[in-house]
């Protein structure tokens, strides 16, 4: 058979190609799926954290900023440890980006506060001088579309099967559950349990106003969302 080959180049080049196919497959694939699953550390979003993405989603700030540290020395000094495919696990689209007219944002947890979040958003530029991103001041007064969020989390739950309600691997060895509501009712209360910690470290009056009442501003949304990218 091989002396055939031999004088049969094209069905020797198509035998080759079909090993090597077949072989990268048997090699490539598991790997690839390996890669792709949550790595230790990794959770789903909460729903004040899922509405506060919607906020990020819908007033465009991707478009300016990355959520993908790439493997150069030049990045990982600036923002950390490079992004693994199973940190996207969960993201539902990837934020990656393109572009980067302000910094990338994938671990903007481990380095910004609650505080300089609220600041920078009400205004930019005293926070970073030269900055040209503009003030998002209606996002201390538009309220957050928290049944969206939970929609959105029953929905993944469902059919992807993100771990809602179950035990998730952290890096330190402990074990962290997500809640998800069983209600509308209930997921805005989780929600509101959320927000109230983190309008607890902020500034403006009446976003805690707001918040004691029972609305969640969409600033507050955004700023879990931040603190949980890390």
């Amino acid at each position: 058979m091989f002396h055939w080959l031999e004088k049969h180049p094209f069905f020797f080049a198509v035998g080759v190609f079909v090993v090597i196919a077949f072989a990268g497959l048997v090699e490539i694939l598991p790997n690839f799926a390996q890669a792709s699953r949550p790595v230790i550390g990794t959770a789903p979003y909460s729903t004040l954290e899922l509405a506060g993405r919607h906020v990020y989603i819908k007033n465009s700030c991707n478009a300016c900023h990355s959520q993908l540290v790439r493997p150069f020395k030049s990045e990982t000094d600036r923002y950390g440890h490079y992004s693994l495919s199973g940190e996207y696990a969960y993201d539902r689209p990837f934020l990656w980006g393109s572009k980067r007219t302000g910094p990338d944002l994938m671990r903007v947890g481990n380095y910004r506060t609650t505080d300089w979040h609220e600041n920078h958003m009400k205004d930019p530029a005293s926070v970073v001088p030269g900055s040209i991103m503009p003030a998002y001041k209606w996002m201390f007064t538009n309220k957050a579309d928290i049944d969206t969020a939970y929609a959105e989390q029953l929905t993944v739950a469902q059919f992807f099967s993100v771990p809602y309600n179950k035990e998730v691997p952290m890096k330190d060895g402990s074990k962290k559950v997500v809640k998800m509501g069983s209600s509308v009712a209930d997921a805005n209360d989780l929600a509101l349990a959320e927000a109230k910690v983190i309008a607890a470290d902020m500034k403006d009056q009446d976003v805690k106003d707001a918040v004691a009442n029972g609305d969640i501003p969409e600033i507050v949304a955004l700023i879990a969302y931040m603190n949980s990218l890390q």
